[in-house]
């Protein structure tokens, strides 16, 4: 099967399936508007110069594509306006022309907050963009063009040879690396997924996803303190305590459910089964990336 994965190029997400998805034997295909580094797994595979912002063609000879793009809301630029033209509209337009350009299959990365705080739909510009792409995605559902939706929690991972700032770091914050920011966690919590284990989910939506679905995606309910305490764990340093402060690292722009507030949800275990991905896995994620920033660091000391 070969597959083109729509920010695959430089993002973690798209990377990460890329490259899991390489190993098991699929003809993949990374895009975007930037190619990957040359000097990373990520630069030994094919790559397309995809826009789907502006382009007016989907590139032929793919059975299927995974979107792992759009405006974030961790993004410098986010704004309401890019929200609504980049992912409420420029998202699905996208695979309508992937339809057109003979694409079978089309799984689309979400968010998990529209369905698990759907109060916040009508209040929060990014919820409700991320809502209606990947309804309207859904809808575009029909014979001969299988299209599903995975929304998914808050996704932590690595890919190896490459650095995710965000995770960079909170490794360095646990080990006591980022003074004067003071150590503590903000209240509240969320569901956590690895992209080991979505990447799993996205090939089960691949292969046997239901068409029109949206599925709900991801793995261990962890408050924010938890979630920190498995990077201190890994340093060997206490836990930090909880402070009902604004985080620097965990600012209130990227909680959409509000500071010391929960996104909690238990994952149906039959979406689990049907997707075929693994539970349980943050804290060996976390371990992964400390490991790998750890790696990454000594040999800049050389």
């Amino acid at each position: 099967m070969k597959i083109i994965i729509i920010g695959g190029a430089t993002g973690l997400v798209g990377g990460h399936v890329a490259l899991y998805l390489k190993s098991k034997g699929y003809d993949v295909t990374v895009a975007g508007r930037t190619a990957p580094d040359r000097a990373t797994l990520l630069g030994d595979l094919r790559f397309e110069k995809v826009d789907y912002i502006n382009d007016n063609a989907f590139p032929h000879g793919f059975d299927a594509v995974v979107f792992c793009a759009g405006h974030d809301i961790r993004a410098r630029d986010a704004n309401d306006q890019a929200y609504w033209s980049e992912n409420a509209k420029a998202a699905p337009r996208f695979f309508q022309l992937a339809r057109d350009a003979g694409v079978k299959v089309a799984v689309n990365i979400g968010s998990f907050y529209p369905w698990v705080k759907p109060e916040l739909v009508e209040r929060n510009a990014y919820v409700q963009a991320r809502k209606l792409s990947a309804d309207a995605i859904c809808a575009l559902n029909a014979p001969g063009f299988r299209t599903t939706s995975l929304n998914a929690a808050f996704v932590v991972g690595t890919i190896k040879g490459t650095a995710t700032p965000m995770f960079v770091a909170h490794t360095h914050y646990a080990q006591g690396k980022l003074a004067p920011i003071p150590e503590f966690s903000p209240g509240g919590g969320s569901n956590f997924i690895s992209t080991q284990s979505l990447s799993e989910a996205i090939e089960g939506a691949v292969l046997q996803g239901e068409g029109g679905k949206n599925y709900l995606v991801g793995d261990e309910n962890l408050t924010f303190q938890q979630y920190f305490g498995l990077f201190f764990d890994a340093a060997r340093r206490p836990v930090p305590p909880v402070l009902g402060d604004e985080h620097p690292l965990l600012p209130d722009r990227a909680i959409l459910s509000g500071r010391g507030s929960t996104a909690f949800f238990e994952p149906d275990p039959a979406i689990v089964a049907r997707l075929g991905y693994r539970r349980n896995d943050i804290k060996r994620a976390v371990k992964e990336i400390f490991e790998q920033v750890r790696a990454s660091d000594e040999v800049e000391k050389m």
